[in-house]
Protein backbone atom coordinates (compact mmCIF):
# COMPACT_ATOMS: atom_id res chain seq x y z
CA UNK A 1 0.00 0.00 0.00
CA UNK A 2 1.37 3.10 -1.00
CA UNK A 3 2.41 6.18 1.38
CA UNK A 4 -0.48 8.58 2.53
CA UNK A 5 1.78 11.37 3.18
CA UNK A 6 1.78 14.29 6.02
CA UNK A 7 1.57 17.81 4.53
CA UNK A 8 3.39 20.87 6.67
CA UNK A 9 2.49 24.59 5.55
CA UNK A 10 4.71 26.93 5.90
CA UNK A 11 4.46 30.89 4.96
CA UNK A 12 7.38 32.24 3.22
CA UNK A 13 8.58 35.55 5.02
CA UNK A 14 10.47 38.52 3.75
CA UNK A 15 13.80 37.69 5.64
CA UNK A 16 13.72 34.24 3.69
CA UNK A 17 13.63 35.93 0.79
CA UNK A 18 17.21 37.11 -1.59
CA UNK A 19 17.39 40.28 -3.56
CA UNK A 20 15.70 38.36 -6.66
CA UNK A 21 12.66 38.42 -4.24
CA UNK A 22 12.98 34.28 -4.34
CA UNK A 23 13.42 32.31 -1.66
CA UNK A 24 16.75 31.78 -0.95
CA UNK A 25 18.10 28.51 -1.77
CA UNK A 26 19.55 27.51 1.97
CA UNK A 27 16.16 28.06 3.03
CA UNK A 28 14.82 25.05 1.57
CA UNK A 29 16.58 22.71 3.63
CA UNK A 30 15.47 24.54 6.82
CA UNK A 31 11.62 24.25 5.64
CA UNK A 32 12.90 20.38 5.18
CA UNK A 33 14.14 20.52 8.54
CA UNK A 34 10.82 22.11 9.93
CA UNK A 35 8.56 19.79 8.45
CA UNK A 36 10.51 16.65 9.52
CA UNK A 37 10.22 17.73 13.44
CA UNK A 38 6.55 18.39 12.21
CA UNK A 39 6.06 14.79 10.78
CA UNK A 40 7.68 13.05 14.22
CA UNK A 41 5.05 15.37 15.92
CA UNK A 42 2.09 14.21 13.69
CA UNK A 43 3.55 10.68 14.36
CA UNK A 44 3.51 10.94 17.92
CA UNK A 45 6.40 12.67 19.61
CA UNK A 46 7.66 16.26 19.98
CA UNK A 47 11.19 16.93 19.35
CA UNK A 48 12.08 16.35 22.80
CA UNK A 49 10.38 13.53 23.63
CA UNK A 50 12.55 12.06 20.80
CA UNK A 51 15.66 12.85 22.28
CA UNK A 52 14.04 11.28 25.50
CA UNK A 53 13.97 8.18 23.55
CA UNK A 54 17.68 8.19 22.70
CA UNK A 55 16.53 9.46 18.87
CA UNK A 56 18.64 12.10 17.80
CA UNK A 57 18.31 12.33 13.70
CA UNK A 58 20.74 13.73 11.54
CA UNK A 59 20.86 14.75 7.86
CA UNK A 60 24.25 12.62 6.10
CA UNK A 61 22.78 13.37 2.78
CA UNK A 62 20.54 16.14 1.04
CA UNK A 63 19.38 15.98 -2.68
CA UNK A 64 17.95 19.00 -4.20
CA UNK A 65 15.81 19.43 -7.22
CA UNK A 66 14.71 23.77 -7.49
CA UNK A 67 11.95 23.43 -10.18
CA UNK A 68 9.84 26.74 -10.04
CA UNK A 69 10.87 29.86 -7.28
CA UNK A 70 9.08 30.80 -4.10
CA UNK A 71 8.01 34.24 -3.42
CA UNK A 72 7.21 36.36 -0.69
CA UNK A 73 3.98 35.60 1.21
CA UNK A 74 3.64 31.87 -0.81
CA UNK A 75 2.20 29.11 1.14
CA UNK A 76 4.50 26.18 0.62
CA UNK A 77 3.08 22.20 1.27
CA UNK A 78 5.54 20.46 2.19
CA UNK A 79 4.44 16.84 1.72
CA UNK A 80 6.48 14.68 3.88
CA UNK A 81 6.64 10.68 3.09
CA UNK A 82 9.22 7.80 4.72
CA UNK A 83 11.15 6.12 1.51
CA UNK A 84 13.36 3.78 3.91
CA UNK A 85 13.63 2.88 7.25
CA UNK A 86 16.68 1.06 8.29
CA UNK A 87 18.54 -0.16 11.06
CA UNK A 88 20.05 3.18 12.50
CA UNK A 89 19.19 5.24 9.25
CA UNK A 90 16.16 6.51 7.50
CA UNK A 91 15.17 8.47 4.49
CA UNK A 92 12.40 11.08 4.18
CA UNK A 93 11.21 12.54 0.89
CA UNK A 94 10.23 16.12 0.99
CA UNK A 95 7.53 17.56 -1.83
CA UNK A 96 7.30 21.51 -1.90
CA UNK A 97 4.16 22.43 -3.92
CA UNK A 98 3.03 26.14 -4.17
CA UNK A 99 -1.05 26.08 -5.13
CA UNK A 100 -0.73 22.75 -6.85
CA UNK A 101 2.36 23.01 -8.78
CA UNK A 102 5.54 21.01 -7.66
CA UNK A 103 8.77 23.89 -6.48
CA UNK A 104 10.97 21.28 -5.50
CA UNK A 105 11.73 17.86 -4.25
CA UNK A 106 13.95 17.22 -1.33
CA UNK A 107 15.48 13.83 -0.42
CA UNK A 108 16.92 13.39 3.28
CA UNK A 109 19.26 10.48 4.55
CA UNK A 110 19.33 11.14 8.04
CA UNK A 111 21.28 9.28 10.80
CA UNK A 112 20.34 8.37 14.61
CA UNK A 113 22.86 9.78 15.95
CA UNK A 114 24.95 9.16 19.67
CA UNK A 115 26.03 12.32 20.34
CA UNK A 116 28.31 10.62 23.93
CA UNK A 117 29.91 7.87 21.78
CA UNK A 118 29.76 10.42 18.37
CA UNK A 119 28.58 7.69 16.01
CA UNK A 120 25.34 6.06 15.25
CA UNK A 121 22.79 3.89 17.00
CA UNK A 122 19.38 1.94 16.12
CA UNK A 123 16.11 3.76 15.94
CA UNK A 124 14.18 2.87 18.98
CA UNK A 125 12.04 0.10 18.00
CA UNK A 126 8.80 1.95 18.19
CA UNK A 127 9.79 4.67 16.06
CA UNK A 128 10.42 3.10 13.25
CA UNK A 129 7.17 1.02 13.28
CA UNK A 130 5.33 3.99 13.61
CA UNK A 131 7.44 5.34 10.23
CA UNK A 132 7.14 2.07 8.49
CA UNK A 133 3.28 2.31 9.39
CA UNK A 134 2.66 5.70 8.57
CA UNK A 135 0.90 4.48 5.50
CA UNK A 136 -2.13 3.84 7.94
CA UNK A 137 -1.91 7.34 8.83
CA UNK A 138 -4.23 10.01 6.82
CA UNK A 139 -2.99 13.00 5.32
CA UNK A 140 -2.82 16.23 7.67
CA UNK A 141 -1.60 19.78 7.18
CA UNK A 142 -0.54 21.04 10.20
CA UNK A 143 1.18 24.71 10.29
CA UNK A 144 -0.69 27.72 9.04
CA UNK A 145 -4.45 28.45 10.32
Amino acid sequence: MPETPFTNLIRVRYHETDPQRFVFNSRYLEYADVSMAEYFRHLGWSYPELLQLAFDPSVVKSTLEFLKPAYLDDVIEVEVSCDRVGTASFTLVFTLTVQGESISRIENVYVNVDSEAAGSRPIPQKIAERMRDSALVTTTKTGIR
